[in-house]
């Protein structure tokens, strides 16, 4: 099991692009972050994978050590920026697991290349759809979605914020201090700011008001597996479960080739809180010829 990735940057249509690279072998997996996230978010599953596949973990526009423009922030864009990057390292037919907005993204190239990926794992994403939610507006997810404003936070409040972080116990805070630290610079007088501005952030959620994946659904070849996670809870956690419920259920008749396996007992960043279950589907999946 790799402990030790190498970061890499290539250029990707004037776009520098970082990522991880954690070895392994077998076939290629690439790794997706979500909004406002950066590619060590995988930090605790990439290594799990490495015992049978070779695993890259991206960076996307805006967001980490990739490039921070101030366009491209839709989804033909962003799809397309994933596109070049696996051109550009000379990758085929890759594995491509998307974390939240990134399972979107990874929906996004699987419908408009349609023979670039050989499979999709999304994790708790991919079928966000905005405009779908009852009573949604763009004005409400502006606001809903919104980045908190932690610029009046040094580096060292954020990571002791982060010890309340993991649930259930799983995990410490300096495991995924570094994942952290990742989405932050540090100015001057020792607070932070994000890496993903909040322009762009704020352009991210405009793009996915715009984007409507139950509509070009059924245009995707490939193999999809859905990684919904679920807990049981409070009222505003079994309402949010409801919605996710009825968007699985629909992506499930509209994909030619899908399958579900429910994360029990997950919230929404599973890796982090439970990476090992992460791997251990994405694994068996493989290994019993879902995902090609």
């Amino acid at each position: 099991m790799n402990q030790h990735p190498t970061d890499n940057h290539v250029v990707v249509n004037d776009l520098r692009m970082h990522y991880r690279d954690w070895g392994g072998s077998g076939d290629l997996v690439v790794l997706l972050h979500g909004l406002a996230s950066n590619c060590r978010f995988w930090d605790l599953a990439a290594p799990l994978l490495t015992r049978n596949f070779t695993v890259l973990a991206l960076d996307q526009r805006g967001h980490g050590s990739t490039d921070k423009p101030d366009s491209g922030y839709d989804f033909a864009t962003i799809a397309d920026d994933l596109l070049g990057f696996l051109q550009v390292i000379g990758v085929e037919r890759p594995l491509i697991v998307g974390h939240s907005w990134g399972g979107n993204v990874a929906l996004e190239l699987a419908t408009r290349h349609p023979s670039v990926p050989r499979a999709l794992c999304l994790v708790d994403g991919g079928l966000i759809e905005l405009s779908a939610i009852p009573e949604m507006s763009l004005e409400k997810a502006r606001v809903d979605l919104a980045p908190p404003d932690m610029t009046h936070l040094t580096m060292e409040q954020l990571l002791d914020m982060a010890k309340d972080y993991l649930p259930n116990g799983r995990g410490t805070a300096s495991e995924i201090a570094d994942f952290l630290q990742a989405n932050f610079d540090v100015v001057d007088d020792g607070t932070i700011r994000p890496k993903l501005t909040r322009e762009n952030h704020m352009r991210i959620i405009e793009a996915m008001w715009d984007h409507k994946p139950s509509r070009s659904m059924g245009l995707v070849n490939c193999p999809v597996l859905l990684m919904p996670a679920r807990q049981d809870g409070d009222e505003a956690v079994a309402e949010r479960r409801f919605g996710r419920e009825k968007a699985v259920e629909r992506a499930s008749r509209l994909l030619p080739v899908s399958r579900t396996v429910w994360l029990e007992d997950s919230v929404h960043d599973v890796p982090i809180q439970r990476p090992e279950l992460v791997a251990k589907v994405i694994t068996e999946q493989a290994q019993n010829g879902f995902l090609g």
